[in-house]
């Protein structure tokens, strides 16, 4: 038998014939991808309700304790940061959750309550606001799976 007349393997044409790995890496890409999506769209929110909150307690309010809620909503956004990391590394690095966000939440109230200017209510209630957030997210989400 020449060189010439070996026979060739095929080579895959569908993503049925390629190896199971290549699914696997291309379904994991596809899984980050919608993560970070869901993720940037959750950011958006947030501070789109941020900011609207913001303007509403400072009209209603006073300017003190709506950059007391401010200061609540910036720690929630940070919050929702360090909890997308935490689930971005989910599987590949860890197996569970960690707890260090917590420590944020308890050190922004010991804050509050330990400093003479700001206001417990209006700075846990900013931090809320991402979980406001997730209302708003699944509301939209029933809504347009409705349609």
């Amino acid at each position: 038998m020449s060189l010439s007349e070996e026979p060739i393997a095929p080579t895959p044409t569908t993503q049925q014939d390629a190896p199971s790995g290549f699914e696997e890496t291309e379904s994991v890409n596809t899984s980050m991808q919608e993560f970070h999506q869901l993720y940037q769209k959750l950011l958006v929110i947030t501070l789109v309700l941020t900011g609207i909150i913001f303007i509403s307690v400072w009209i209603f309010y006073s300017l003190n304790t709506a950059l007391n809620y401010l200061i609540g909503a910036c720690t929630g956004v940070v919050y929702l940061k360090m909890l997308a990391k935490d689930v971005e590394q989910l599987g590949a690095e860890k197996n569970r959750l960690s707890k260090n966000r917590f420590a944020l939440f308890v050190g922004l109230i010991v804050l509050a309550t330990q400093w003479h200017d700001l206001h417990v209510l209006p700075i846990f209630l900013g931090f809320l606001t991402y979980k406001a957030t997730l209302l708003v997210y699944t509301v939209q989400t029933a809504f347009i799976s409705d349609s």
